[in-house]
């Protein structure tokens, strides 16, 4: 079983050969399977196919911290590496945007303050 932390040190090529490995030994393991193989290469293949998922989460993770560096520069992000949030929370007003007040309203709050009125305790 390979661990997620032992193949973060791995370049590319070498998680890609890995993969490949591990999909040749789950198709011989599938064989064995329809064939009547031993009861252990049966209990391999959900070992095979978490070791597959792991090695395709690592390589995920590395292509896309790549983006991120060579995107680091550029005015805009690319979609794919924003912020999920929700749709309602990306087409909310910035704050910029909801504190902005027209020239009318410049005025009338310059001219008319807010009045501050004195409870009595």
């Amino acid at each position: 079983m390979v661990k997620a932390y032992e193949l973060r040190g791995n370049s590319k090529e070498e998680l890609i050969k890995m993969l490949s490995e591990q999909r040749k030994e789950l198709s011989e393991l599938a064989v064995a399977k329809v064939t009547g193989g031993a009861a252990s290469k049966i209990a391999k293949i959900k070992s095979v196919r978490k070791n597959i998922a792991r090695i395709l989460t690592v390589h995920n993770q590395q292509q896309k911290a790549g983006l991120r560096k060579a995107a680091e520069d550029s005015e805009y992000l690319p979609k794919d590496l924003r912020a999920k949030k929700t749709r309602a929370m990306r087409r909310a007003l910035t704050q910029a945007q909801k504190n902005a007040k027209t020239a009318k309203q410049r005025k009338m709050s310059a001219v008319f303050p807010a009045v501050k009125f004195a409870v009595k305790a």
